[in-house]
């Protein structure tokens, strides 16, 4: 493919559509700094698929959309298209349908960017596949900013590498290894992630199981539990609705008592009301009294004030006539200065008029002749710079003939040097060329034995998997029935605990005989309806408390009727009983009445389901019995019972948690062997990828050594050819030089013309200083006369004023004589006053004491009647607060039974009397709340021992089969997606290894070549470093200029720097040519004669490979060397235009 014409519009400066021609040779761009030659350079590489807003030179990507001008507009897209020749048809697939292809990327504000090519709509991916496939692209190493041969010598060894990979045509290799990996990654994580998934579905399919089990168990429990919270429901609201009852007769009586406490309280307000009407009238007496007697206080206070004021404005009035005397006698003085002042300053202002004549004449004379000394010294300057242009020109030529000679002069001893070099080089390729294919056998035989390796290793790793996940699975197992049996354990071991505690805190602090006594199991409501609370009584002595007192046996001995069963042949009571069980028979429910008439004195019958017949005629049913003693015994038993099942429940837990550590134990051993398979395998596919990497080294050595064995040949002939070239040019060098003028004669007429130029120049400084001198004095002499000028005003203005001051002052001074006569009358009469004043506050003070009397005698029988009446208001409020609780109780009770009424519709659907119906139950033989309680929290602990039970577990064992099915097929599915693409991802390591090292011989070679090509001599070449593997290695320049030592690129001057990073880029050329190369300012650190190199260098380039050059530069010698230029203009500032000039057309219609 060729790069045929690059069209811009809207791009950055380039508003108006703008073409570029690409074609064969060398294609030059110059132009002013800042114009927008490298927009162009960006515009390709922007087409090309680059992404990164900093690359363009910009904050975001619609940067490079044109933002407007002085006298332009901001465009609102930028598209720039490039056009490939695709005759040869060497374009991908996709894309070699047509002759042309045009490339095209269009960004738009707010909406992104877009591809299209011929027409069609194609992905950035695409685009960025098709250049790299064709060796190029928007990070192509031919594409050469401004900086990057900088960015190129600082570069890490790493990111060196990538020249290599343009050079190998593997950059779409790189990017399909990487999607193979992706795929590989994901491929390994989901396989991961079944197999956690498989062994999750096992351990929950064994425990389906399980808990099927349980849920039956669950169904029985529940169906018992809603059976005894429907009755507990009906007794809470049969309780609810008794309180209601009760807390209404109470809210009655409440309420009479608080209506007779009101009427007290009315009766009281009233006479209160009556006293409070007496204050206002006396209160307003008392206040209009002391108002008065403030009044009065308060002018006495004010007479005295007044009296002091007089005196002091007396005094004012005196100071104020002393100053105005002290005034009018300064006035008078400073008037006889002024007059002074006056006299003084006209003289002055006469004396410098008189100095000012002629002044004009003597400021122009001065001018003059500064002027004349200025231009003398302007002709002298202008002669000594063009001999000084002359002799720098005349120097250089002198500069660049001899340097130009000794250059000569080393490239001839250069290229004989080299000739011997590229001789001894041929025969040094011959014996490596027979070392590498005996290594290659060698390599070849290491790899087939660690193929074999690698299978074994494989088929270890197999079967340890296979023996890990049998042991994975039994130890899932165990671990299930050790967990069911610390729940087991666990339940039993907390009712213990709580039916432990629930007998402590029901035990009497002297102990109780009902703990002493032993019962079979069922016998407990037979011990309790017979003993009752008497078992509760604990044994004491003969003179202790109630209680329990050891007696010796009847000596009468009375047996039990006929068909009677002793209780104490189930039960096993303590000595101090004995008397009392013995006469206890134990008979059925049905027999009890016909036996109770053959009792004796002292002898009762019980049945096992409570119900008692005593010898005096007493007959009590099971439901009317008291149960808080056949409860604690049935407590007592239970707990005994539980103490057993806890012993077999810790005997079974002890068991499965030793088989659970054997196993695992077990499944550790089996982990750690296949840790070490893997290991094997880790070591095997280590060893076949480093005996491939042999392999690979070994064919790319024997590639490099017949390459070695060419390039050896081409050098001698080279190098020969050159030296012809070299001596020849050596002779036409010495020629010029001796054809160029003396350069010291010039140099000496130069160092007499500077001489004149000083002389010239102090002539012109002192002119100049004189005639500043002269109009300096001029301008100090006009400022001293306008001040003079303003002074004279103000002392003038100052004498007019006079006058009119000394009137004002007098006139002041008669103001305040007569304001002193009238404020000396003033003080006598504010004391006669005064004592006027004194003898109404005497009256004044006895009326106030009158009426304040008054006004306490009013307050005091006030305050009676308002004490009596809060002590009614205490009382009640006391009775209204009672009302209050009453009321709320009653709310609370009515509260109370509708919540009960509720909960049973919300818990039950039904009413009250409907739950009792349904219930078939008498209400008055239901058991009370506590107790229906207590059997609901048994139930409740019941089913909460069971833990969580899923009730769909047989419904979700057959889900998770199928979905066990399911991952089985699906992980044999990954298993071999995965060595398929470690297959491939292998098949493209070797390839891109292959061509990589292939590439590395091509390059370094040409590199070597082209850095003697550039230096005239040296040596440099390319090393890889930081890893054995070409893919992953680093790439170092090591080079040695002409009479320097061995060193990397860094230790190299700027220049140097340079020419070797251009070597390495025409290096990577010559062994993969792109189909165009940008260089941006690449020759701008070079001299002339560097740039001549360069310049052949990019002609040699062109005749062997057919990229076509682009060359932005500002070099005149680069310029001329060019087929055709192109030169970017700014007419207007912030828009770039493009014309041309094809230099060969130029040159045939010149000749």
């Amino acid at each position: 493919m060729h790069f045929s014409k690059l069209r811009l519009t809207g791009f950055k400066s380039f508003v108006d559509q703008t073409e570029l021609v690409i074609q064969d040779g060398l294609t030059g761009i110059v132009g002013p700094n800042g114009c927008g030659k490298s927009n162009l350079l960006e515009a390709i590489r922007w087409v090309m698929g680059e992404n990164r807003p900093t690359a363009m030179r910009g904050g975001g990507m619609e940067d490079v959309i044109f933002a407007g001008a002085a006298t332009r507009t901001a465009k609102n897209f930028a598209e720039v298209s490039l056009i490939l020749d695709n005759s040869e048809r060497l374009a991908p697939k996709a894309f070699n349908d047509d002759d042309l292809i045009e490339i095209v990327r269009r960004i738009t504000r707010d909406i992104g960017s877009a591809f299209k090519a011929s027409g069609k709509d194609v992905r950035a991916r695409d685009v960025q596949m098709l250049f790299a496939d064709a060796s190029t692209g928007a990070h192509s190493p031919a594409l050469v900013r401004q900086g990057q041969i900088a960015e190129l010598i600082n570069a890490k060894p790493q990111n060196r590498r990538r020249i290599l990979e343009e050079a190998a045509g593997i950059s779409g290799l790189y990017q399909r290894r990487h999607e193979a990996e992706l795929k590989l990654k994901g491929a390994e994580t989901n396989l991961v992630r079944v197999d956690d998934v498989l062994e999750q579905l096992a351990t929950q399919l064994h425990q389906l199981s399980r808990q099927a089990r349980q849920a039956k168990r669950y169904r029985e429990i529940m169906q018992e539990l809603i059976d005894a919270e429907g009755v507990l429901l009906y007794r809470r609201w049969k309780e609810a609705d008794e309180t209601r009852l009760k807390s209404q007769k109470e809210l009655q009586e409440c309420t009479i008592k608080a209506s007779k406490s009101e009427q007290a309280v009315r009766e009281l307000s009233s006479l209160r009301s009556d006293a409070e009407a007496k204050i206002p009238s006396l209160r307003e007496k008392e206040a209009i009294a002391s108002s008065l007697l403030q009044r009065l206080e308060v002018e006495r206070d004010s007479l005295g004030t007044k009296e002091a004021d007089a005196k002091a404005r007396i005094e004012t009035i005196n100071t104020r006539l002393r100053q105005l005397t002290l005034d009018l006698d300064r006035e008078a003085e400073l008037n006889r200065d002024a007059a002074e002042t006056i006299k003084s300053l006209e003289w002055e202002a006469a004396q410098l008029e008189k100095a000012s004549e002629g002044h004009d004449t003597r400021v122009k004379k001065a001018a003059e002749q500064a002027h004349e000394a200025s231009h003398n010294l302007q002709e002298k300057e202008a002669k000594l710079s063009q001999m000084t242009e002359d002799v720098a020109r005349l120097a250089a030529r002198h500069q660049s003939a001899e340097r130009y000679s000794q250059e000569i002069e080393i490239l001839i001893s250069r290229h004989k040097s080299e000739a011997l070099a590229a001789e001894a080089s041929r025969t040094e390729a011959l014996k490596a060329q027979e070392k590498t294919k005996d290594d290659l056998n060698l390599a070849e035989k290491s790899f087939q034995a660690a193929m074999l390796q690698s299978k074994e290793a494989d088929e270890s790793l197999i079967t340890a998997e296979e023996t890990r996940n049998q042991t994975q699975a039994l130890e899932v197992d165990a671990r299930a029935a050790l967990s069911s049996a610390e729940g087991e354990a666990n339940a039993i071991s907390a009712e213990v605990s709580a039916l432990a505690k629930i007998l402590e805190r029901d035990t009497m602090e002297g102990g109780q005989v009902i703990d002493r006594l032993q019962v079979e199991h069922g016998f407990e409501k037979a011990l309790g309806a017979a003993l009752a609370d008497d078992l509760r009584s604990p044994q004491v002595q003969e003179d202790g408390p109630s209680g329990w007192i050891s007696l010796e046996e009847l000596p009468i001995e009375q047996d039990l009727p006929a068909g009677v069963t002793p209780l104490t042949h189930h039960v096993s009571v303590p000595e101090v009983l004995n008397r009392r069980i013995s006469q206890i028979g134990l008979v059925d429910a049905d027999d009890g009445p016909k036996l109770q008439r053959l009792l004796k004195p002292g002898q009762r019958l019980v049945s096992t389901d409570g119900d008692l017949w005593r010898w005096d005629g007493f007959r009590a049913w099971s439901e009317d019995a008291p149960t808080a003693t056949s409860l604690r015994l049935e407590q007592l038993n239970r707990l005994e019972e539980l103490k057993q099942l806890n012993e077999r429940a810790n005997v079974q837990l002890e068991a499965a948690k030793a088989a659970h550590e054997t196993l695992t134990k077990r499944l550790f051993d089996d982990t750690q062997s296949d840790r070490a398979a893997r290991d094997r395998m880790k070591d095997a596919d280590s060893n076949l990828s480093e005996a491939q990497r042999a392999q690979n080294r070994a064919e790319a050595e024997l590639s490099l050594a017949v390459n070695l064995l060419e390039t050896s040949s081409m050098t001698l002939s080279r190098h020969k050819k050159d030296l012809e070239v070299t001596e020849t040019q050596m002779v036409d060098a010495k020629k010029v030089l001796d054809e160029l003028a003396n350069l010291e004669d010039a140099k000496a007429a130069v160092e007499e013309a500077k001489n004149s130029v000083e002389v010239h120049r102090a002539a012109m400084l002192s002119k100049r200083a004189l005639h500043d001198e002269v109009r300096r004095e001029g301008d100090e002499r006009t400022k001293r006369m306008q001040e003079v000028a303003k002074g004279l005003s103000g002392w003038n203005y100052r004498l007019e004023t006079a006058e009119k001051r000394n009137a004002e002052l007098i006139q002041r001074q008669d103001d305040n004589k007569e304001q002193l006569q009238n404020a000396l009358a003033e003080p006598e009469n504010l004391s006669k006053r005064r004592d006027e004043v004194l003898l109404l506050i005497k009256d004044a003070n006895n009326n106030k004491n009158v009426a304040q009397n008054n006004l306490i005698s009013a307050e005091s029988i006030l305050r009676d009647h308002v004490e009596k009446e809060r002590e009614a208001e205490r009382s009640a409020s006391s009775l209204r607060e009672a009302r209050a609780r009453a009321e709320a109780m009653s709310e609370a009770a009515h509260e109370s039974v509708d919540s009960a009424a509720e909960r049973i519709v919300d818990e039950m659907q039904l009413s009250p009397e409907e739950l009792l119906e349904k219930l078939g139950k008498d209400p008055e033989k239901l058991p009370n709340s506590e107790k229906i309680e207590i059997e609901v929290n048994r139930l409740k602990r019941q089913r909460d021992s069971l833990g969580a039970v899923n009730l769909r577990a047989e419904e979700d064992m057959l889900d998770v089969q199928a979905e066990h099915d399911n991952l089985e097929s699906e992980k044999t599915d990954l298993t071999e997606a995965i060595k398929s693409l470690r297959n491939g991802i292998g098949s493209l390591n070797r390839e891109g290894r292959e061509r990589l090292l292939t590439a590395f011989e091509e390059v370094n070679n040409n590199f070597s070549i082209l850095f003697k090509h550039l230096f005239g001599g040296g040596e440099a070449n390319l090393v890889m470093v930081e890893s054995d593997d070409p893919l992953e290695a680093g790439l170092e320049i090591m080079c040695q200029p002409p009479g320097k030592k061995l060193s990397t690129l860094s230790l190299l001057s700027g220049g140097e720097q340079t020419l070797t990073a251009l070597a390495l880029i025409f290096a990577v050329f010559l062994a993969n040519p792109a189909p165009i190369c940008v260089l941006d300012e690449v020759d701008a650190p070079l001299d002339d004669a560097n740039v001549s190199r360069f310049c052949d260098m990019l002609d040699e380039m062109c005749r062997r490979t057919n990229t076509r050059f682009m060359i932005i530069t500002h070099h005149a010698v680069t310029m001329a060397r060019m087929d055709r230029l192109f030169g970017v203009t700014m007419q207007e500032k912030g828009v770039s235009q493009l014309v041309s000039v094809d230099l060969k057309k130029a040159e045939q219609l010149v000749a």
